[in-house]
């Protein structure tokens, strides 16, 4: 008699188990897939600041014509942000990404180096309805560099 009253205070301990398990193993998933949303959206900040910053070094080749021929293509703090702001504004957002602007930082430090930074918003599946309701979002920087050098060729 004590054996069989024993089987019946547990029954129910084994779903209460499978819950908690399946809730862990949600959480894992759902966490993984924030997590590469997030990698992926930077891949994409990443391309654009990438080629924003080449289309900066590339509007200096029209200064070699008033300046010159040097050892590398001059650009200044304007031009960069100005043709990064151009360069987005001119292409269509990815998607996984809210929003994008161009970031504080973006110039020229040394008059020749053009460095581009953009600032994104990150969409997050699944969850991203949630954090925004709690007042969060994922923001995500990247910092691309570009140097034109200039080779003279002797005939």
């Amino acid at each position: 008699m004590t054996s069989l009253r024993r089987l019946r205070d547990d029954r129910g301990q084994l779903s209460i188990m499978v819950l908690g398990l399946t809730v862990i193993a949600l959480t894992l998933i759902i966490g993984g897939l924030a997590v590469t949303s997030v990698q992926i959206s930077r891949m994409k900040l990443l391309d654009a600041a990438d080629s924003a910053a080449l289309e900066a070094t590339d509007e200096g080749t029209e200064r070699i014509y008033t300046s010159g021929l040097g050892e590398t293509l001059p650009v200044t703090d304007a031009v960069v942000q100005r043709s990064a702001a151009d360069h987005l504004a001119s292409r269509d957002r990815p998607h996984g990404i809210e929003s994008w602007r161009v970031a504080e930082g973006t110039g020229s430090p040394d008059g020749q180096t053009a460095v581009v930074r953009l600032q994104g918003e990150a969409d997050l599946p699944l969850i991203g309805g949630l954090l925004e309701s709690l007042g969060g979002s994922v923001t995500v920087t990247v910092e691309s560099r570009a140097r034109a050098g200039v080779v003279e060729e002797v005939p």
